[in-house]
């Protein structure tokens, strides 16, 4: 499938790597095909685009919230987990949330309380508000600097 998207121009996505949301996400309910996209050019980002493929000028920065938080673990309605369909364990499931980057990167923001869940066995993904205390906007900056800073304190060493 090619898709002409406003972030990465022309591409081209392998039916494997289509992610469905059967309900579509958060505030749009139409768009229910999606893929993952990294930039190529910053291998050592952690950033990746939740691109549509229902309109290519939508696509959402997401995050692993691991890279920010040493536990997040919310609680999940049973009946929305029903929506992904089998999987074997937990490690077949991939939790993202979104970020939220303004023009002054220290107000820089994931969203807890919506993570997105994709079940990578078959590529079934939904979006869901947890009922745990998670804000819809943690800030992320600082703990960003401070990984930042313990990964090249730990580069020096070796």
């Amino acid at each position: 499938m090619v898709v002409n998207t406003r972030i990465f121009g022309e591409i081209d996505i392998e039916e494997s790597k289509i992610i469905t949301f059967e309900k579509g996400i958060i505030g749009m309910p139409d768009f229910k095909k999606f893929t993952l996209i990294y930039d190529s050019d910053k291998k050592d980002s952690n950033i990746r685009w939740l691109q549509s493929l229902d309109d290519g000028t939508m696509a959402l920065p997401v995050v692993d919230p691991l890279i920010v938080l040493d536990k997040y673990e919310p609680l999940v309605n049973a009946e929305l987990m029903e929506r992904l369909g089998e999987y074997e364990a937990t490690r077949d499931l991939m939790i993202l949330v979104t970020l939220r980057v303004p023009s002054d990167l220290r107000e820089m923001t994931i969203n807890l309380k919506g993570p997105i869940i994709v079940n990578t066995a078959n590529n079934r993904a939904v979006q869901i508000i947890v009922d745990d205390d998670y804000p819809v906007r943690f800030p992320i900056y600082e703990i960003l600097q401070e990984n930042r800073e313990k990964a090249k304190k730990l580069e020096e060493r070796c």
